[in-house]
């Protein structure tokens, strides 16, 4: 993990595991953005996620309300994204004014952001090209002539990612029932809905 630590606070990607998929990290500033989306192939129009070892961390960048944190408690850790309220508007490719935060589960990337502070949580993989499970297959497939990509080792499950939340207050609104699901995954937007219902 050492070397994805020196390469992460130099600047560069490297990929760590997830409870779903392998996550492309970088830390989020403009310029170590411009890197992941060109080794991503990403539109700049589509945001990428954040993720976090706890909510403390998330706290510096969003507003993090009661309820948040007593939705992400009564679901599985990791299983959901939630976008909030940002404190200030930041880079678009983060969401400007809401930003996607994924409270990180596997055992490695909660001790790799314990070290180094909020990273992305995109897919490791090239847009429109399916993720792979193996974080070092994954890293070998972003990794050019020009440029190897380093991994933290991970076993990741695959399958569906982590459910992608917009909280009410991100859509303008001061209703919690116009919390939106913007992706379903892990966890079905009935579940989510029918959680919501019972706080109403």
């Amino acid at each position: 993990m050492q070397d994805a630590i020196q390469r992460v606070l130099a600047g560069d990607c490297i990929v760590y595991p997830t409870t779903t998929q392998p996550a492309l990290g970088c830390i989020p500033t403009p310029k170590c953005l411009d890197k992941l989306y060109e080794l991503k192939e990403r539109d700049h129009s589509m945001p990428v996620s954040i993720g976090v070892a706890n909510l403390d961390q998330a706290e510096d960048l969003v507003e993090v309300p009661d309820l948040v944190r007593d939705l992400l408690d009564d679901f599985p850790r990791g299983s959901l994204t939630v976008v909030l309220k940002a404190h200030e508007t930041v880079d678009s490719r983060l969401g400007g004014k809401g930003i996607a935060i994924r409270v990180v589960a596997h055992p490695e990337a909660i001790s790799l952001l314990n070290e180094v502070g909020p990273l992305t949580a995109t897919s490791a993989n090239r847009s429109g090209v399916a993720p792979v499970d193996d974080c070092e297959e994954a890293a070998r497939s972003l990794s050019s002539s020009a440029e190897e990509v380093s991994f933290v080792q991970g076993a990741c499950p695959g399958g569906l990612p982590s459910t992608l939340i917009a909280w009410y207050s991100v859509c303008g609104s001061t209703q919690l029932r116009d919390t939106e699901v913007l992706r379903e995954g892990v966890v079905s937007s009935e579940e989510v809905k029918s959680w919501l219902r019972r706080q109403i």
